[in-house]
């Protein structure tokens, strides 16, 4: 067949496999060209601010360009005493070179976000360092501050100044470098993230589960109920989405307020007193309330689209085989929703574990996630390499999750094959 295909020719002359091949080489080419849009918009708003935030979680570029001769003379330091004579006489010149250029905040501010009282040392002595001109420039810089004469802030420069470094990583988990390179824990009073991981994670299970108990009935209602009816509950499912969520946030902030309409109608039964309101925002609970009712349609949109094909005719078959109302919902229609259970609760869960707006808004002080945390060392500690570790290792969670979800789906449909 093939043969005759190349005996084939065209009205040019031009074999026919030939032209074939040629028009799907252009096919191939227009499609690409019309793609080209597409992956010019994920390479723009996704693919670069990503690859940023992963160069900036590891590069330190500051303290090797502006303390680069302090970092060189430091190269032979063993770290085991304090370093010689001449790294000393390199950090106090490049001191006043800062000092006299205004640019010495920059390199104290990013030592100091490695070893706090960093930037107040460095100012300290850069100041003090004006009026000495003469050696031995290692007992002058302890004489202004004995902290010269510890080992610590030495090996915090040194570290730095290789440019590349995993300290924002460990800070993560609230972990960091000691001054002889060790991997230890920060003191138990000033460990936050740890804490704040755990909170995010627990109150994304939480909200998760909170959510297939209130939408799996919801769901099942708008599978089996009439037509009529399903399509009027289904509107009131998609009305959130067509309402702005800060407006939706501002509603339950004046419900769930001390003086609100929650508190206002429990008063007025008399299940509380009026001095005893209960303070349901700007805490966890907050939270949970808004966090819950935001995501929920999330939920239930996916078990609907599974319930809607399951046919009724297995419930039927399995009671007339004996089995009671609860058994056969239980036993034959309930394993057939795992699927729309798994995508709904996936889904969820991934966009509760990165919530912002809801926890910053609700949440107060007691209920931050870690994408609050993110945001505030973006934008007010500014501490941009810390933030994009966070970042990162955020983004590889929910990345393994869905690896591990979709495997797990993957053996399950082997197994039914």
């Amino acid at each position: 067949m093939s043969d005759k295909t190349s005996e084939i020719t065209t009205r040019d002359g031009t074999p026919l496999k030939l032209s074939l091949h040629r028009a799907e080489r252009s096919k191939k080419i227009r499609s690409f060209l019309f793609l080209i849009p597409t992956l010019t918009f994920i390479l723009i708003t996704f693919i670069i601010p990503l690859t940023d935030m992963l160069f900036r979680s590891v590069h330190t570029p500051e303290v090797g360009a502006l303390l680069h001769h302090t970092v060189k003379s430091l190269q032979a330091w063993d770290g085991a005493g304090l370093p010689d004579e001449p790294a000393y006489y390199a950090l106090t010149q490049e001191l006043k070179l800062l000092k006299k250029d205004k640019t010495l905040g920059k390199v104290a501010l990013r030592l100091n976000y490695e070893k706090s009282g960093m930037r107040s040392l460095l100012s300290k002595t850069a100041r003090k360092l004006k009026n000495i001109h003469e050696g031995p420039f290692k007992n002058k810089m302890i004489e202004i501050d004995k902290r010269w004469g510890e080992r610590e802030p030495w090996a915090v420069i040194k570290r730095l100044g290789k440019g590349l470094t995993f300290t924002h990583y460990l800070a993560t988990f609230d972990m960091k470098y000691d001054v002889d390179g060790n991997i230890t824990s920060v003191p138990e009073e000033v460990r936050i993230h740890t804490k704040i991981w755990l909170n995010t994670l627990w109150v994304s299970l939480a909200v998760t589960a909170l959510c297939v108990l209130l939408g799996y009935p919801v769901a099942y209602l708008l599978a089996n109920l009439p037509i009529r009816i399903s399509n009027l509950l289904m509107i009131c499912v998609l009305l959130p989405f067509w309402t702005s969520i800060l407006v939706r946030l501002t509603s339950w902030i004046v419900l769930l307020q001390k003086q609100g309409v929650i508190n206002d109608i429990l008063v007025w039964v008399g299940i509380i007193s009026d001095e005893n309101r209960i303070r349901m925002i700007y805490n966890m609970t907050g939270t949970f309330v808004a966090m819950t009712q935001v995501l929920l349609p999330f939920m239930i949109l996916p078990l609907y689209s599974v319930m809607k094909t399951i046919d009724p005719s297995y419930m039927r078959a399995g009671r007339s085989l004996g089995a009671n109302p609860v058994r056969a919902f239980w036993e034959i229609y309930v394993p057939q929703t795992v699927a729309g259970i798994g995508a709904g609760s996936l889904l969820v869960f991934i966009l509760a574990i990165g919530y912002y707006i809801t926890p910053a808004l609700v949440g107060g002080a007691t209920g931050q996630l870690i994408s609050n945390f993110i945001a505030l060392h973006m934008g007010k500690t500014l501490n941009w390499g810390l933030a994009g570790a966070m970042g990162t290792t955020l983004l590889a969670g929910v990345l393994a999750i869905y690896w591990l979800y979709n495997r797990l789906v993957g053996i399950e449909n082997m197994k039914l094959g």
